[in-house]
């Protein structure tokens, strides 16, 4: 039997909340990913309501510190924009009222315009942005990536003028209304 095939082993209740506590010591997780990672494990779906509650009175999982602390991470580390971090918390089971409020506390009193620059800077430290974009395929590459980081496409474009004014082409193929 190859090991992709074997089933993980069913646990009891008590045996879920230790599988649970030693998962969270390795990286936090948000409900929705522990719900996922128990219903694996578990002989009974009831059980990992009991050890999901159990978990949450003991403190140990909170969403919105989870949001929070994931979104500031994200945004102060990594640089992405907005959309980048509200897409990483839904894929990380998050809910979506909660996700955006994370991201909307995070990115309070912070200009797109200065963490594209940021992102820009880090992004390609050892280029004269300028003569790089002069290539059109390079200046599309650079904007996919801006998008990718969770910028808007107007503000991206905005920033891209700076450097070439072949930018003024990217508003036709953005296909996000401003």
């Amino acid at each position: 039997m190859s090991i992709s095939s074997r089933k993980p082993k069913q646990l009891d209740r008590e045996g879920l909340l230790e599988y649970a506590l030693r998962t969270l010591t390795a990286r936090a997780l948000s409900s929705g990913e522990m719900r996922q990672r128990l219903l694996r494990r578990t002989q009974t779906a009831a059980d990992v309501d009991a050890t999901l509650d159990r978990l949450k009175e003991y403190g140990y999982l909170n969403d919105q510190k989870f949001a929070d602390s994931f979104a500031a991470g994200r945004r102060e580390n990594q640089g992405f924009g907005k959309q980048r971090v509200l897409r990483d918390l839904r894929q990380r089971r998050v809910a979506p009222a909660l996700a955006e409020k994370a991201v909307a506390g995070a990115f309070s009193g912070t200009e797109e315009e200065a963490l594209i620059l940021e992102y820009l800077k880090r992004k390609f430290r050892k280029l004269d942005l300028a003569v790089y974009l002069a290539e059109p395929a390079k200046l599309n590459s650079v904007f996919r990536k801006l998008r990718y980081a969770g910028f808007s496409a107007g503000t991206s474009i905005r920033v891209l003028r700076r450097y070439t004014e072949l930018a003024n082409q990217l508003e036709d193929s953005a296909q996000e209304p401003e």
